[in-house]
């Protein structure tokens, strides 16, 4: 966080909509025309009237990196920030305060694109999912659709609408209705309809916001909101933790909001996949020594919607060096490796939850002697499948599984003793 004198003004942010300034309110008209700096985009800085006597500074790009370095600059003047919106919807707010903390920003805020939408679609906000494609990958859509679901998304540019339309038709959701709202609020308003799979309007506003009431086609793999996703929707060459297996296994490792979890041996990522799933600020690692599966697993990510899924190549446990500390990890594959299970201990943090499973006898004796040890819950998963036996049926047994799962406490364990 940056710091400053604590006579230096605040930085006040101000929201500003397609209406520009005909549509502020009294008080962010006064902020801006007392500023000697106003730092935006080139088409918010062109919003404002000749009248207004501050210095325009347009972001530079990528904008992030020069925030901190472009507000020491004008340290100790009166700046304001101009902001799409809401300032703290998916805006520049959040990175303001972040560096400079909330104490040191005055955020003026303006009705969000996304509240003009659901004004104009008679959409209740509370129950209107909203995904940003602003500075995100396009597969990010791919975790929020569901069949009858309403969502809004944020678009980077006048071509998200027929990228939307595209993913939606390659994901199944073709019969998906599209409506694009172009320069909400201001004089040039403008909406364009259609379905997912016939879109064929030319790219129109760069600042637009798109519409989506979800529809699956007949053949679209179901989705699930809890972890035991179809094992049809992963891309694998047999390298995967099967759908009732990994229901248990995410139950195991409990997942909250915002924790990172190291999934080592990742196969074909569905663990990984299915705890960042869980939450949309949850954080997850993925390490496969297999380029060919590493590959495979970024696909899965993209395809499930949580692309911010980080994928190491390389064997563990020399991979996992210089990772971020994990609050959960899950070893999938390589438990004999040596030093693995030491390593992966030995990252957690007090509280951190480590679960490990197997299906050979080499392994569960490591990890028998591991429960021994430091203690946690000893298991065997058994799932058998109903499968026809000549004229009749029968159940065939899958290989069981054998888990291990421990929570770390915060005393010293014997572990390293007996490693």
């Amino acid at each position: 966080m940056l710091t400053s004198p604590a006579t230096t003004p605040p930085v006040t942010v101000v929201g500003i909509g397609a209406d520009g300034w005909a549509g502020l309110a009294p008080g962010s008209r006064a902020a801006l025309e007392e500023a000697e700096v106003v730092i935006g985009g080139p088409r918010q800085l062109e919003l404002l009237p000749a009248g207004v006597p501050a210095a325009r500074v347009a972001w530079p790009s990528p904008l992030r990196p020069a925030v901190p370095g472009l507000l020491a600059e004008h340290a100790g003047r009166r700046v304001a920030v101009l902001a799409s919106g809401d300032p703290m919807f998916f805006g520049i707010g959040r990175t303001l305060t972040e560096l400079l903390g909330a104490e040191r920003l005055r955020v003026l805020p303006h009705p969000s694109s996304v509240s003009y939408a659901c004004a104009r679609l008679g959409w209740a906000l509370e129950e209107t999912e909203t995904v940003s494609l602003v500075g995100r990958p396009l597969a990010t859509l791919a975790g929020a659709l569901y069949d009858g679901r309403r969502l809004l998304v944020l678009s980077a540019d006048a071509a998200t609408p027929a990228a939307v339309a595209g993913l939606l038709s390659e994901l199944g959701y073709g019969s998906s209705g599209l409506r694009v709202l172009e320069q909400l609020g201001g004089p040039a308003e403008r909406e364009l309809d259609g379905l997912a799979r016939d879109w064929a309007h030319p790219a129109g506003d760069p600042l637009n916001i798109v519409a989506l009431h979800c529809r699956a086609d007949p053949d679209a793999l179901p989705s699930s909101l809890v972890p035991g996703l179809r094992d049809e929707l992963f891309e694998s060459d047999g390298q995967l933790t099967k759908r009732h297996v990994r229901a248990a296994t995410l139950a195991t490792l409990a997942p909250r909001p915002g924790e990172l979890l190291w999934d080592v041996g990742g196969g074909s990522g569905s663990i990984a996949i299915e705890w960042l799933r869980a939450h949309r600020s949850c954080r997850a690692v993925s390490v496969e020594r297999d380029p060919v599966r590493a590959g495979r697993i970024s696909r899965n990510a993209d395809a499930l919607g949580v692309p911010r899924l980080r994928v190491v190549t390389g064997a563990a446990p020399a991979a996992l060096a210089g990772l971020p500390t994990p609050d959960a990890v899950f070893i999938g594959g390589g438990l004999t490796a040596p030093g693995l299970l030491e390593a992966c201990w030995a990252a957690l943090p007090p509280g951190g939850r480590l679960v490990a499973n197997t299906v050979t006898l080499e392994s569960e004796a490591l990890l028998t002697e591991w429960y021994r040890r430091v203690g946690g819950e000893l298991l065997r998963l058994a799932v058998a499948h109903a499968v026809p036996v000549g004229g009749f049926t029968g159940w065939r047994q899958a290989m069981p599984v054998t888990q291990w799962s421990v929570t770390k406490s915060g005393v010293k364990s014997p572990v390293g003793e007996a490693s």
